[in-house]
């Protein structure tokens, strides 16, 4: 006596080809020329994709460090775990590579110049006209956002030349008023609706 016979299925469903054609309304439409996969194709295309911003700050040898970043994702709710990437040639990498604990602050649509501030390169982020403080375990935490958390880095995850930082939040605040800030096309933009 024989197995009967048990059909292959995959274990993770297949999208169609993007060159093969669909049927339906709609189909092809919006398609264009499918191109290649580059750092530029990949910039291109994340470039339509709306993020929230947020600014991670952490203490470099007694001095506030920071950087705007929107890679921002939630991890897991049970530990509560989220990631965000830099690249290992940012002036600010030294500093969230040797740090224990981070700041993440969610910012809000009225925080625009703050967000242009701490992504400029060779910015003076905690000058004057930055209101932050100390905050737990030392961590500078910025004034007027819309949410903050301190978190313990977990893990440092190496992809290309960048870094997944993956952290733990231990404290924060979800309180701040107003709407958030997102990222699209190139800039700071409000939420509408």
């Amino acid at each position: 006596m024989t197995a009967p016979t048990v059909p292959t299925v995959p274990m993770f469903p297949t999208a169609p080809s993007p060159r093969a054609p669909r049927s339906g309304a709609g189909a092809g439409a919006g398609t264009g020329t499918a191109r290649p996969g580059s750092p530029d194709l990949l910039r291109s295309v994340f470039r339509q994709h709306a993020a929230g911003v947020a600014v991670i700050t952490a203490q470099d040898g007694g001095r506030p460090v920071g950087f705007t970043a929107t890679s921002l994702n939630s991890v897991s709710a049970d530990p509560p775990l989220l990631s965000f990437t830099i690249g290992t040639g940012a002036s600010t990498w030294p500093a969230v590579r040797d740090s224990e604990y981070l700041g993440v602050h969610i910012l809000g649509e009225h925080q625009r110049e703050l967000a242009g501030l701490f992504a400029r390169s060779g910015a003076d982020r905690f000058g004057p006209s930055t209101g932050w403080a100390a905050g737990p375990h030392g961590v500078p935490v910025l004034d007027g956002v819309l949410a903050w958390l301190v978190c313990r880095v977990v893990a440092r995850v190496p992809a290309g030349e960048h870094r997944v930082i993956i952290a733990e939040a231990v404290v924060g605040d979800p309180a701040g008023e107003g709407r958030p800030l997102l990222y699209h096309q190139g800039r700071f933009n409000a939420l509408r609706d």
